[in-house]
């Protein structure tokens, strides 16, 4: 058995060796159009929260607020930019939550139906469409609200939530088909950290055109270059390696030989009733809200942070609230690569480096982020609080993103959809609970919010400690389950005729 599981990983280093070489590997095509999309994506959703702070009135600073609960102004900001006299539209905080959680209420819906449709059809028109179109709405942001104002405007962003619910669901399906296992962790990270540099990109880019250009630019500039993505996307990327007309005969042989033992070419129906009482899936599913909220929860509120409170210019804002993504960037590099040491070396199991990962991921951040309304009003201590809190959620990436690879190779973009799908609910949630929680913008009642992100982060992992697998489900093959009931059933059988 040893020298058996010895000589296919010597036949797998040797696959990947002999299609390393040569011309460019069409899985890093693959994998870098991924990264891509996902920062078209984020980069699309999550302009709005920059954007919003120039938009909308700001509200009068309350000089009897008590020096702790409030931050003062100083010269990073001229207190001409934060009056009332700032801004077009008077959309109060409860109006603004309901804005940015609007997106979520269409990205929900889809997430499934994507994955269907990934499964049966292949994740490339899937994803291509589903980022065309939020590209379109993207587009067309400001005419909507000069029509219709906030009504328009959560109108237009359901509708791109409900366009960019595919995606996430979608890649993992083409992922299934090009990441092989001994590349997972690094290829998977890689293409999911664009999500964290798309929030970085959105508003370090949105603060710069902030700055010199009026609002409307912001979008225009994002979904144009979303439209631009979806024409490369087209040109060069494909379902599967068996239906690329440029892939190389070393690299076919290598994707065949690394992903035919549990990736079918045409997967069997999904096995609901097993697969919805699969406690690793609710595990995963656990960990992804507690992770999300706190990712969504920052990656919308913190420019609103970063402007009401700590009153950064919106060119500092932009900046400074990108800056945490870069770390999570980092962060997740580093520890895909840990990742796939600790594995290949068999240092650690898989299901030992995914809890790992998503602990790590899930006490840091709520750490730092509670400290950091602890700061009062040192803008450094507090941006650093964030940086770091942020920078350790970029842990969690090459573990529950790439989780949902491990359970089921064949059903990847349903466990995705799942998964994703529950955790995108906080998306909703977290937008209106912080527009309930800080209609003054105070920092005791930012601190709240930080409180609830650190309770959720701790709860969620310790349900994931208990119940996660780093192993290919049983239902991952219905037909070798289907075998395996009916020679059990046959040895009952036979015992009874004995």
């Amino acid at each position: 058995m040893v020298l058996e599981s010895s000589i296919i990983t010597q036949r797998s280093l040797l696959y990947a060796e002999s299609a390393s070489g040569g011309p460019v590997r069409q899985r890093w095509v693959f994998a870098f159009m991924g990264f891509l999309a996902l920062v078209m994506a984020y980069g699309m959703r999550v302009s709005l929260s920059i954007a919003i702070t120039e938009m909308t009135i700001k509200p009068e600073n309350n000089e009897t607020l008590p020096i702790d609960d409030t931050c003062p102004m100083d010269n990073d900001l001229p207190h001409s930019n934060v009056t009332s006299s700032s801004g077009t539209y008077n959309w109060d905080e409860y109006t603004q939550g309901i804005i940015l959680s609007s997106f979520y209420w269409g990205y929900v819906i889809t997430q499934l139906p994507g994955a269907l449709l990934a499964e049966k059809y292949g994740g490339k028109h899937t994803l291509g469409f589903g980022i065309l179109i939020t590209a379109a709405l993207t587009i067309a942001i400001p005419e909507a609200i000069r029509l219709g104002e906030s009504t328009a405007l959560i109108v237009l962003r359901i509708f791109m939530g409900l366009s960019e619910g595919v995606t996430l669901p979608a890649l993992n399906v083409m992922l299934s088909q090009w990441a092989p296992p001994s590349e997972r962790s690094k290829t998977g990270s890689f293409v999911y950290v664009g999500a964290p540099l798309g929030a970085v990109f959105a508003t370090a880019v949105s603060g710069l055109i902030l700055k010199h250009m009026e609002w409307p630019i912001v979008f225009y500039f994002f979904g144009g270059i979303g439209a631009v993505w979806w024409v490369i996307w087209c040109l060069v990327c494909y379902n599967t390696p068996r239906e690329h007309p440029f892939i190389t005969e070393e690299e076919a042989k290598y994707l065949h030989q690394e992903l035919s033992e549990h990736a079918h070419v045409k997967p069997p129906p999904v096995p609901w009733r097993h697969l919805l009482t699969s406690m690793p899936l609710w595990a995963l599913i656990a960990v992804q809200i507690g992770h999300d909220w706190a990712f969504y929860t920052i990656a919308t509120d913190l420019p609103k942070y970063m402007s009401s409170v700590l009153h950064f210019s919106v060119e500092s804002n932009g900046y400074l609230s990108s800056m945490p993504y870069i770390g999570m960037w980092l962060c997740c590099v580093v520890m895909s690569w840990i990742a796939d040491r600790l594995i290949f070396s068999k240092v650690l199991s898989i299901t030992a480096v995914r809890k790992l990962g998503t602990t790590i991921a899930s006490i840091g951040p709520g750490v730092f982020i509670v400290m950091a309304s602890y700061t009062k009003c040192d803008k450094v201590l507090t941006v650093t609080m964030f940086i770091l809190g942020v920078t350790l959620l970029g842990s969690g990436i090459p573990s529950l993103k790439v989780n949902a690879l491990d359970l089921s190779p064949n059903y990847a973009g349903t466990v995705m959809a799942i998964s994703n799908g529950a955790a995108a609910c906080t998306g909703i949630l977290t937008p209106y609970i912080v527009g309930v929680l800080t209609t003054d913008q105070k920092i005791s009642q930012w601190r709240i919010v930080f409180w609830i992100i650190f309770g959720i982060l701790a709860a969620t992992n310790l349900f994931y400690l208990l119940f996660a697998s780093g192993e290919v489900a049983e239902w991952n093959d219905p037909e070798l389950m289907k075998r395996k009931k009916e020679e059990k059933k046959n040895m009952v059988s036979k015992e009874l005729n004995v």
